[in-house]
């Protein structure tokens, strides 16, 4: 896919005005980097970065007794959370595969807000509303609202400098209003992220989105941070262990063999891929994702083979692999087959274009964040 059929965000002129490099994630041509990954990613770990997530895709599920329904559907439960609080979830298919994850903004007992990954939201809508009664209606909203994020331990005083709110639980969210010169902002501050750190995801309208991104920007530069792209946003979430569709979640990988079975209600009698799930937890497995740590030099890249540890018969497959700029080594993240029982400690080796990389099993996060 060329440069010109990638769709564009509301922020691309500031991105370029800043110099940042360009790649397709999702569809869409997105800023990879500005100043360099690592410079970015220790940024945002020992200070304050920003990230324009316009891409990831906006849906409404509105009408009496959405916030029922979308817990019929959806794996989390729902109905643990209450108006104004958000909840990682998964839309999973009868064979228990995650269409995608996502989060739910529970709005009102009759509107609740998803966020998608970019690619997958037509079926998640889709998904909703073949199933969705006459009185739901189940909206696309893509382009309706960009994505911003500010992740770092000094997150909460760029927006309390900027008169909006901090305070919340971690995932909750608050309406609010963002005063920049002669203009009003209303925008929507969630407390949420994928880097591991304290943070907060803002939600403007679309064509809001670049006056609130340069109001952020100008207050994350005062702070000692700066803007950060996806790049970043992936070493970032894999030192956290966190899951990427398409990577450690897709059509055929479970949330039992990815760990995600935590964002799933076990005890709810109805969402989509209920007894498929339920009969691989009783199960167990046949794969199961674990961390890989390099112990020597070299980095574990997404789709290399994971052998057992005499580097003799295939155990498994890297999922992601990067090298983490907090331990200074590779790490990875990878579906390991139960069958070879592998336990934290064990040394495993991951075949790097015919060169064995002794890796280390472990447990993730890789590194310990401050999101709360």
């Amino acid at each position: 896919m060329s440069e010109g059929e990638l769709l564009a965000g509301p922020i691309e002129a500031s991105h370029r005005a800043l110099g940042a490099s360009f790649a397709a994630f999702g569809g869409w041509n997105m800023p990879v980097s500005y100043a360099g990954t690592v410079a970015e990613h220790t940024a945002v770990r020992e200070a304050v970065g920003i990230f324009d997530v316009s891409h990831l895709g906006k849906a409404s599920v509105t009408g009496p007794g959405a916030a029922d329904f979308v817990n019929r559907a959806l794996t989390n439960d729902l109905g643990k959370i209450e108006p104004g609080k958000a909840q990682y979830t998964m839309c999973t298919n009868d064979s228990g595969g995650v269409i995608d994850d996502l989060i739910a903004y529970l709005v009102s007992p009759d509107d609740v807000f998803l966020v998608p990954n970019a690619a997958n939201t037509a079926a998640v809508v889709a998904a909703l509303a073949a199933v969705a009664p006459p009185e739901i209606e189940v909206t696309d909203r893509h382009r309706d609202f960009g994505v911003i994020a500010v992740q770092g331990p000094k997150s909460a005083q760029v927006l309390d400098g900027l008169g909006l709110p901090t305070e919340m639980e971690y995932m909750s969210f608050v309406d609010a209003e963002l005063a920049v010169d002669d203009s009003k902002y209303p925008v929507r501050v969630c407390r949420t992220g994928y880097t591991g750190e304290r943070g907060y995801e803002l939600l403007p309208a679309w064509d809001d989105s670049a006056g609130v991104f340069d109001a952020l920007l100008t207050a994350v530069t005062a702070a000692g941070g700066q803007p950060a792209g996806l790049g970043a946003r992936d070493t970032l979430r894999t030192e956290m262990g966190y899951p990427l569709h398409g990577h450690e979640l897709s059509v055929d990988i479970t949330p039992v063999q990815a760990r995600c079975s935590w964002a799933v209600g076990w005890k709810k009698p109805e969402f989509f891929g209920r007894d498929a799930l339920l009969a691989e937890k009783e199960a167990g497995p046949a794969r199961r994702l674990w961390g890989l740590r390099a112990l020597g030099r070299g980095v574990p890249r997404a789709d290399l083979g994971v052998l057992g540890e005499a580097g003799g018969d295939s155990i498994g497959v890297c999922t992601s692999g990067t090298f983490s700029p907090t331990l200074k080594t590779g790490i990875a993240l990878a579906l390991i087959d139960s069958a070879a029982g592998v336990v934290k400690g064990d040394t495993v080796v991951v075949d790097v274009r015919g060169r064995p990389l002794e890796c280390e099993i472990v447990l993730p996060p890789f590194v310990t964040g401050s999101t709360n």
